[in-house]
């Protein structure tokens, strides 16, 4: 019987296994109509794959399991890269959105991950293991994590920051000279 349900569904087993996901914010919302309420569910998924890819998703359903299956495909479609040096990052990086900013800070080996709830999440799924963190402002989830990946996508690759540095610094040089 076991067999059968993974033929069925060969690509879910095989998603499960290739990204860290994490439900970050999962949510009852209502919707006043003539006859009542009606309920549904959001959710907050951040997915990575552990070593340098991540993104997130806003889900909507019914119930919970679509409104989970919904914001895990919008977080798959979402995934970029991030620069990874050695566990940490490269540079510290501030980020806002909206009431929310985060603070992230590169940190020395075995220091580990110090971050608060939505952050740890996105840290955790993009496979960052030693950063110091501070989220200042709104603590709403979604907030939180969009300030948090702005701060990720801002983040640089340390030789290509190096290369960019130094050919500008020869563009000036060069300017300065023709003057």
């Amino acid at each position: 019987m076991a067999e059968d349900n993974k033929q069925k569904n060969p690509i879910e087993q095989d998603d499960a296994d290739d990204f860290v996901e994490k439900i970050v914010a999962l949510n009852r919302v209502s919707k006043v109509i003539k006859g009542g309420r009606h309920f549904s569910f959001t959710a907050l998924v951040v997915i990575g794959n552990g070593n340098g890819r991540v993104g997130y998703g806003y889900g909507k359903a019914n119930e919970v399991p679509d409104a989970i299956k919904k914001a895990s495909s919008i977080a798959k479609s979402t995934m970029f890269d991030v620069a990874i040096n050695n566990g940490t990052l490269a540079h510290e990086m501030n980020a806002n959105y909206k009431a929310s900013k985060v603070i992230l800070r590169p940190a020395s080996e075995g220091t580990g991950l110090i971050a608060g709830g939505a952050v740890r999440a996105v840290l955790e799924a993009a496979g960052i293991v030693n950063v110091l963190s501070k989220s200042l402002g709104s603590n709403n989830p979604i907030n939180v994590v969009t300030a948090t990946i702005n701060a990720l996508k801002k983040i640089r690759d340390p030789e290509l920051a190096t290369k960019n540095r130094k050919e500008q610094a020869i563009l000036q040089k060069n300017t300065e000279e023709s003057k």
